[in-house]
């Protein structure tokens, strides 16, 4: 009698069984473990923890994701993608992600160049207290971009910049703008600065 030969049903289910494994250690790992492949150089286990992570609202993941995209680091380089996770953390109130995402706007990457948008998002994050944002916000005053020219609102935010960095190139710019001012407005903007106090985000 003929022995019929079966047929390996077995294999589809066995690769589905691999599939949900290798979905299921993805979502197992944690965001300390997916930052620490990230410093090893791991970045295709790091990029696929970061997906799940930022899609669950992790505002970290999301800024690691962002930077990602902006360098290409590891992934093909996107900076629409990157503005995307970048707004997603911004929304969040994170500053980090508020600086990079009016970056971007001062840019024209990713999105469609607006200095008034730039604005918005450097003036959330030097609310904050974020240096990078206050030295860009006092940059946009100066030059006028996305907001009419004022020395004195230049002063205060590059002054403010100023205090929380050792680059003395940002303490001649300040200095190059005091040079600009009357000594009232010049009075008027270190008051400002001392009356300062970083607000949260809402």
């Amino acid at each position: 009698m003929e022995r019929r030969r079966t047929t390996p049903l077995c294999l589809p289910v066995m690769a589905l069984l691999l599939l949900m494994a290798g979905a299921f250690s993805a979502s197992a790992q944690t965001y300390e473990e997916t930052l620490a492949a990230y410093q090893r150089g791991d970045y295709a286990t790091a990029y696929r923890g970061l997906r799940i992570h930022a899609a669950q609202g992790n505002t970290g993941a999301q800024i690691y994701l962002g930077f990602m995209y902006v360098t290409g680091t590891g992934i093909p380089q996107d900076h629409a993608e990157a503005a995307k996770w970048f707004r997603k953390a911004a929304n969040q109130g994170n500053a980090i992600a508020q600086f990079n995402l009016g970056l971007m706007y001062n840019k024209g990457e990713g999105i469609s160049q607006d200095h008034a948008e730039a604005v918005k998002w450097y003036r959330k994050a030097a609310d904050q207290g974020d240096a990078d944002a206050q030295l860009y916000l006092g940059l946009m005053y100066y030059k006028g971009q996305g907001v009419p020219q004022d020395f004195v609102q230049a002063y205060l935010w590059l002054n403010l910049s100023a205090s929380r960095r050792s680059d003395k190139r940002v303490q001649e710019l300040r200095d190059e703008v005091a040079a600009r001012l009357t000594p009232a407005d010049l009075a008027l903007a270190q008051r400002l600065a001392r009356e300062w106090r970083p607000k949260t985000d809402p």
